[in-house]
């Protein structure tokens, strides 16, 4: 596996769990607050988490695959763009992990 497919599942998980805690601000502002202009920004954030939580789950999907996990453990990572904050602890896992099973795999660098 390459590091450059995890490192686009960890951009996709940073964004889509900052669009989430967004969204739910913006919720919180919206029915709880009642803020004048919560509804446009909640819009607009929910139609962007929404477009990029696609993204998402097509990166987690390739670095679950390409890391042969079970099914268990990739509906895991799938679900965690979907709870606030989830994704920034899930990606902070799954990151440690791979990171060590990919410098395993790297090749040493030779010296001339």
């Amino acid at each position: 596996m390459k590091k450059s497919v995890l490192t686009r599942y960890r951009v996709m998980a940073y964004v889509t769990g900052v669009l989430l805690v967004l969204l739910t601000l913006g919720m919180i502002g919206k029915y709880v607050l009642d803020l004048n202009g919560a509804a446009d920004f909640t819009r607009v954030v929910s139609i962007a988490h929404g477009w990029l939580y696609v993204l998402y789950l097509v990166f987690a999907f390739d670095l679950g695959s390409k890391a042969k996990w079970p099914v268990g453990k990739q509906v895991w990572v799938l679900l965690a763009g979907t709870v606030p904050t989830a994704a920034f602890f899930v990606e902070r896992k799954i990151s440690h992990e791979l990171e060590a099973r990919i410098a395993e795999d790297s090749p040493a660098p030779v010296e001339a």
